[in-house]
């Protein structure tokens, strides 16, 4: 899989990307990822990036030249481009499990106040957030979503099942896990976990998972019941063909 960031700080990328999993996809030829600065797309002296707002307000925009220069120079047929902003959809393991089917992603990180909105109108195939908060600039946010997407890659974790198990990946929270030793300091492991009984843990994790949830998110829990509830109300039929 390729993914290309356009960043105006690629120095925040140094680190935190060549560390743990997306170090081990890089090496293994898993990942291409590469790094690229939006003033290399801008032909004055100043390198500039940015102007003011038309219609006044405070601070700076993302002026279109340079934006479109680059994703026109990155992007083919097969790119996804998405722009990193407050004012995106917000990303889950959902989206990060969509990304991880293209071939080729072009994550655009935003700065300043934000994009001229004619870069999202006709550049953009995605807009995403990170979460209800505002960052500095959009490097953070691509790291996370290069990270979360890595490691669905095949092949990148080592064993897949992995990914498969982990909270978020089927709608619900981590179940609790347990390792040695059975008994620390009074607290002992749950016996179920102990029992060699495969399908008495399964159904024990499950369990526990939809009570994690109910406590942590009840919103992923009202998410789920609601999405069952629709699927009810298809009929057998239609749904096999949905």
């Amino acid at each position: 899989m390729r993914i290309d960031v356009l960043t105006l700080f690629p120095s925040m990328f140094v680190g935190p990307l060549d560390e743990s999993i997306v170090k081990r996809a890089r090496a293994a030829g898993l990942l291409d990822l590469q790094i690229h600065n939006l003033r290399d797309y801008t032909h004055d002296r100043h390198k500039t990036v940015d102007d003011r707002p038309f219609g006044g307000g405070p601070g700076m925009l993302l002026k279109p030249e340079p934006v479109f220069e680059a994703v026109e120079s990155l992007a083919g047929a097969a790119t996804r481009v998405v722009l990193l902003s407050p004012a995106g959809r917000p990303f889950n393991q959902a989206a990060a499990r969509d990304l991880v089917q293209r071939e080729h992603l072009l994550l655009v990180s935003g700065s300043y106040e934000g994009f001229d909105e004619r870069i999202r109108e006709q550049l953009a195939d995605d807009d995403l957030s990170i979460g209800d908060y505002v960052l500095t600039n959009g490097a953070l946010p691509a790291m996370v979503i290069i990270d979360a997407v890595t490691r669905l890659i095949p092949g990148v974790l080592g064993d897949d099942d992995s990914s498969r198990d982990e909270s978020f990946s089927a709608g619900l929270l981590e179940y609790p896990q347990y390792t040695r030793p059975a008994e620390f300091r009074g607290m002992p492991v749950p016996e179920v976990l102990l029992s060699g009984d495969h399908a008495q843990i399964a159904q024990w994790r499950a369990d526990q998972a939809r009570v994690r949830t109910w406590q942590r998110r009840p919103d992923l829990m009202k998410s789920l019941e609601a999405a069952a509830a629709d699927g009810a109300k298809i009929p057998a039929r239609r749904r096999k063909n949905i």
